[in-house]
């Protein structure tokens, strides 16, 4: 078997492991870069995910790979009861912990560690389970997915957001030529971890998106997977239910 797209080729140390040191490593650009290279549009698809999480009303949120808590903060408009953001990346939740701070929202969501293939949560506990570009992260795909799934309440719902690639021409063209030449070169000039943006291009490009992503829905326990490509496709929402 190959070895998983990672951050740090010459590292021996495992993908979860190279992906908290990245994220501890570029915390402190993380917020800019993300809207910056993708000209804003990030914010859409998160307001995006929020609509589709209304009609069902959740109570408990668990927001798996938080990072700074973009989304996290965004779904306190669903006025949930509780709403917890997790992540591997110690650095990345104390940039969350003073974005909640500043906005007065510590009432509603907490911060936590943790390991997206063994989450620390009682089965069943959670109305909806959701996760912004992160699930390309995990080092075991389907692990991660089967916890996502076990900790949701039946029918309850995972809402997945997560970099996809466009298959029209142009497009397909000039997002592999911006993610693979431009990107990386503006990781370089504005990160303290150039590596973080090499990375980025590769892990999307490695994601088994679309279809493909469904069927590791369906794979593990999910039904009522529904794919909603964003932006002509470079960016992707998917939705899926427990039974």
């Amino acid at each position: 078997m190959s070895r998983p797209v990672v951050p740090y080729e010459q590292s021996q140390t495992d993908k979860k492991q190279q992906v908290a040191r990245m994220f501890d490593k570029i915390a402190g650009t993380y917020d800019f870069l993300n809207h910056f290279l993708s000209l804003g549009i990030d914010i859409l698809w998160r307001k995006r995910t929020i609509r589709a999480l209304k009609p069902y009303k959740p109570k408990e949120i668990l927001d798996v790979a938080t990072g700074t808590g973009d989304l996290a903060i965004e779904m306190n408009r669903l006025q949930p009861d509780r709403i917890i953001g997790m992540d591997i990346a110690n650095q990345m939740l104390d940039k969350g912990r003073e974005k909640l701070h500043k906005k007065g929202l510590t009432p509603t969501i907490t911060f936590e560690y943790g390991d997206s293939e063994n989450l620390a949560y009682e089965t069943d506990q959670f109305d909806a389970v959701t996760v912004a570009f992160g699930v390309r992260n995990f080092e075991h795909l389907d692990a991660g997915l089967a916890e996502m799934q076990r900790v949701l309440k039946p029918g309850g719902v995972a809402a997945i957001l997560e970099f996809s690639r466009p298959r029209v021409f142009p497009l397909k063209q000039l997002y592999q030529a911006y993610f693979q030449n431009v990107l990386p070169l503006l990781g370089r000039l504005f990160s303290s971890d150039p590596a973080a943006y090499r990375y980025l291009p590769d892990s999307v490009m490695a994601f088994p998106d679309g279809e493909a992503f469904l069927a590791h829905l369906t794979k593990n326990g999910f039904t009522k997977t529904q794919w909603y490509p964003l932006t002509f496709g470079i960016a992707s929402l998917y939705l899926a239910e427990k039974p």
